[in-house]
């Protein structure tokens, strides 16, 4: 795997380069709608502190007890009608997370999923299922579709022709498809545009079974039990320590802050997914310090964030 470069450019094009923005997807629209609903306000009224180049695109995730949730197991359960108005009150799209890889014909009658898809018409949907999108495209024409990363594309070629499918605004590859740099730069601008890189991924990066512990998750989601087909048990060497910031960022996969301005910035892209939906707000609040915070405010926000008498970091 070749290390990355920093891009070096006529000046012209670096004073171009240098104006292009950065959308960070951000996790947790149901999970963390307390932490949102502190750091939001935060983020727009000191937008000083927060770097000029690097925007919210949007806020992913789906409640607890939605059956055509996937990825993660949906813990949120706030009032979908607040979380929407807090996200309208600051113009942020929403995305739903229905990326379920297990879905039948008889699950799309679902009450539960079909009223978010009404409350938050339109709406980014990340998706899995060829079924589900046909059906909400049906109904929901003005809904735009995110490939979900749980189909774990890992082969270039078939990347590509992901992103050459009419169907999707945005496409996630497989994490360990971040760092082929030679690939990625042959891809056309059009195809740069909407791919949208997770960057901090702590998976295993040797990891056989990625896709076997995303069906695991939907069929939990579904209330599948007792089903051996769908046992999962984590084969990484470190899974008893779960997501560790620190190890995410020795994986070869990991893309940093520097990685995204003097890399992939220059290279035409712009769009990069945060995870952490299972994750606690504490460390939330770390990945935007470190992505989005210039490091001389990066005490204000923990202040602001952590004073206030509204929220349980932990």
């Amino acid at each position: 795997m070749q290390p990355l470069q920093k891009a070096q450019k006529p000046e012209a094009e670096r004073r171009e380069i240098e104006k292009r923005e950065a959308f960070f997807h951000l996790p947790g629209l149901f999970e963390f709608y307390d932490f949102y609903k502190v750091f939001l306000p935060v983020y727009y009224s000191h937008r000083d502190w927060f770097y000029d180049w690097c925007r919210i695109g949007s806020i992913y995730g789906a409640p607890g007890d939605c059956i055509w949730g996937g990825g993660r197991v949906g813990y949120g359960d706030n009032d979908p009608e607040e979380v929407k108005a807090l996200l309208d009150r600051y113009q942020i799209p929403a995305c739903l997370t229905f990326s379920n890889s297990l879905l039948k014909p008889e699950h799309l009658s679902d009450r539960r999923c079909n009223r978010l898809l009404s409350m938050f018409d339109p709406v980014g949907v990340i998706i899995y299922s060829d079924l589900l999108l046909d059906y909400i495209h049906s109904r929901y024409p003005e809904d735009y579709f995110v490939s979900s990363t749980t189909k774990v594309i890992r082969d270039f070629s078939a990347f590509k022709a992901e992103l050459d499918r009419p169907d999707f605004r945005y496409v996630v590859p497989d994490f360990r498809l971040n760092k082929r740099m030679d690939d990625l730069a042959a891809l056309t601008q059009a195809e740069k545009d909407i791919t949208e890189f997770l960057v901090n991924e702590c998976c295993w990066f040797a990891c056989p079974d990625r896709k076997a512990c995303y069906r695991a998750v939907s069929a939990k989601a579904l209330g599948i039990d007792g089903d051996s087909r769908y046992d999962h048990l984590c084969p990484s060497p470190d899974a008893a320590e779960g997501y560790v910031f620190s190890k995410a960022m020795q994986n070869p996969g990991f893309i940093s802050l520097a990685d995204i301005q003097n890399v992939y910035l220059p290279m035409g892209f712009s769009q990069f997914k945060i995870e952490g939906r299972g994750l606690g707000s504490a460390l939330i609040l770390e990945f935007l310090l470190y992505y989005m915070t210039k490091p001389e405010y990066q005490l204000n926000v923990r202040e602001k964030i952590y004073l206030t008498n509204e929220l349980d970091l932990f």
